[in-house]
């Protein structure tokens, strides 16, 4: 079929087919000159795969484990807002999804579907992302809620004390919809009459005083473990190491936030190195290609998470979509690995790949 979808970039041709630009923009936008949302996805092109061959690969193992919870392959659901503007059944088709490819889905705070509705979608596990906002109460009541709905970790965002500049969603003058799991504790409606909507509610509710001594706070409120994402050096890895974080999870809020942060592949070693291996560490952002996958397992990411595929798949195509879209990037990480001669996750070493840096290393 000359239109049968053989990658997972075509996903975002079709998405933006389908969705209203506003909503479109909104998935798809970064912050300023969008300089880090490009490099996230440049950066994986510079490395280089150095396979090896004559090795036995007629099994291919890529199961794994991450906090006690097997998943089929290294590819997680990294959390994404209100997956309704996407799909009409929004975020329990992407659960849905989730549980059929057996990978743990990171439910967004600002999920247009409450944390209930999820849980009850279908059997599966699942962490929560959460934001702090400056009412602590409601960071309490939804941590809480997660653990008595059966989420397995909560993942905490560290990088959004004020919210980046996107300045599609300003020109757009981008609408926040009332956020489900907020219901009945705060209302996302602002009084802006200019520019976005969603920037001028973020800038109203953001915690900026959230510090590194919060965490002490946020674990005396669950028993859950706690993740941290938006770390991107090694100085904020080993703070997280000290405040008894569970896993990192290296992220740059795929080019939201701060723009020209580095592309978060190429500081991946760098916390991995930092961590020594302690907690798991997880790759967040530029994730399109099953080589992207085995590239950021060769740099020490016991997983990855998907994004903005996951979206663009469900706006294309709903549950099936992304469905596929997992599918497609489990086996073509299926594919890299036998073409590489690693028939397991533990045959995937730092030797099966080159970077900048090692090219300048061998110059010296």
């Amino acid at each position: 079929m000359a239109d049968e979808i053989v990658s997972v970039n075509e996903f975002q041709v079709l998405a933006r087919q389908a969705l209203p630009k506003m909503y479109y923009d909104f998935y798809a936008g970064g912050a300023e000159d969008e300089h880090t949302l490009r490099k996230n996805v440049q950066e994986f092109q510079r490395i280089i795969l150095q396979p090896r061959v004559l090795v036995d690969v007629s099994n291919i193992a890529m199961s794994t484990n991450i906090l006690g919870y097997t998943i089929s392959a290294p590819i997680m659901i990294a959390p994404t807002a209100m997956h309704k503007l996407a799909h009409p059944e929004g975020e329990l088709a992407t659960a849905r999804a989730a549980a059929a490819c057996n990978t743990i889905m990171i439910l967004s705070f600002s999920a247009s579907a409450s944390l209930e509705e999820v849980a009850s979608s279908c059997n599966a596990v699942r962490f929560f992302q959460l934001y702090v906002y400056k009412r602590r109460d409601i960071a309490v009541n939804l941590v809480q809620r997660a653990e008595k709905s059966g989420y397995k970790a909560i993942v905490l965002t560290s990088d959004t004390p004020r919210l980046g500049r996107r300045e599609a969603d300003i020109k757009n003058k981008m609408i926040v919809p009332q956020l489900k799991n907020l219901e009945g504790l705060m209302s996302t409606a602002v009084a802006s009459d200019k520019g976005s909507n969603l920037e001028a509610y973020a800038n109203e509710t953001m915690d900026p005083s959230l510090s590194w001594r919060d965490i002490a706070w946020l674990k005396s409120i669950t028993n859950l473990p706690i993740l941290i994402k938006g770390i991107l050096t090694r100085e904020d890895a080993t703070k997280a190491m000290e405040v008894g974080a569970a896993g990192i999870i290296v992220s740059n809020h795929g080019g939201r936030q701060l723009d020209y942060t580095p592309a978060t592949i190429s500081v991946l070693e760098e916390v991995v190195q930092a961590v020594g291996r302690k907690v798991p560490v997880l790759l967040d952002g530029g994730v399109r290609r099953g080589t992207d996958v085995f590239k950021a397992l060769a740099l020490g990411a016991q997983a990855v998470l998907v994004g903005r595929p996951v979206i663009y798949g469900l706006a294309a195509k709903g549950e099936a979509g992304v469905r596929k879209v997992m599918h497609m990037l489990k086996d073509e990480l299926e594919l890299t690995m036998a073409l590489a001669g690693c028939p397991t996750l533990k045959d995937i070493s730092r030797s099966h790949v080159r970077t900048d840096r090692d090219r300048l290393q061998s110059l010296l």
